[in-house]
């Protein structure tokens, strides 16, 4: 009787892994950098200061039109890279940024941009998804002579806790100024603890006008026609510049969303609507 071979089976193990069941590495997650303590907002513990005379990042620029923009940038290259995605079906662009504030002398926020030269009016509907962010994130209109984190510019800006306002830099490098409004209102209405509550009234849409070397600020708090508040301010800007949408968590390495919607954007004066 012919005898049957027998079946051996190896298995060697160098340096503790198995050559049957080799594993890959594990992958080390992204490591965010510890933002400087000047950018951190404001709470009850911390006062927000403005960046060192000297500090700079350069801005991060991604080529490819969205809707009615050229291009968009991280200005001031935040320490956690944005998004933005634009849904032609609704008209609605979504912006998710970082950054320590639109502000002071230099800036860090996602901003969506077209070149253009002459008059200007731009307008959109703002939301914030999410109801829990920083009160003083921002979704801003902006001119800005370029994409460098100091530039001359002009925003006006929705802020989460209702404030808007109108605001430039008149030099590369300058410090912000701006006018302020707040609303608010009483009656029943909605989050007030009674008839006699002071509540916030934030505006459902802002726009920016550009006539010339003057720049005004329009609102619309609840869907009625839009309406100038306060004078207009004058900035002279070279040709072309960059005329874009945006938004600012105010937390250097937290994101958080802004949606702006039924955006209008013309080469000519008085047709923010």
């Amino acid at each position: 009787m012919k005898p049957q071979p027998r079946h051996f089976t190896f298995v060697v193990f160098l340096a503790g892994v198995s050559l049957l069941h080799a594993q890959a590495p594990a992958t080390a997650s992204p490591v965010t950098p510890e933002p400087p303590a000047w950018s951190l907002p404001g709470s009850a513990t911390h006062k927000q200061v403005a960046p060192p005379a000297d500090f700079h990042r350069p801005s991060t620029n991604i080529p490819g039109s969205i809707g009615l923009f050229e291009g968009q940038s991280d200005i001031g290259g935040a320490l956690v890279p944005g998004s933005a995605s634009f849904d032609a079906s609704t008209g609605r662009y979504t912006i998710t940024s970082a950054g320590y504030n639109v502000w002071y002398t230099r800036d860090e926020f996602r901003c969506l941009w077209k070149k253009m030269s002459g008059d200007v009016s731009l307008a959109a509907d703002i939301s914030y998804p999410d109801p829990t962010g920083y009160g003083d994130r921002k979704a801003v209109l902006v001119i800005r002579q370029d994409l460098a984190d100091d530039a001359k510019t002009v925003v006006v800006a929705l802020h989460g806790g209702g404030m808007f306002h109108l605001a430039d830099r008149p030099e590369r490098g300058g410090r912000m100024r701006d006018l302020e409004f707040r609303i608010g209102g009483r009656g029943s209405r909605p989050g007030g603890a009674s008839p006699d509550s002071l509540v916030t009234v934030s505006a459902r849409r802002i726009g920016l006008e550009k006539r010339g070397d003057s720049f005004a600020l329009f609102v619309s708090l609840e869907g009625e026609p839009m309406t100038q508040y306060g004078p207009p301010i004058k900035v002279p800007f070279a040709e072309p510049f960059f005329v874009g949408i945006g938004f600012c968590s105010h937390q250097p390495v937290t994101v958080d969303t802004a949606v702006l919607s039924n955006v209008v954007l013309e080469n000519s004066a008085g047709k923010v609507r």
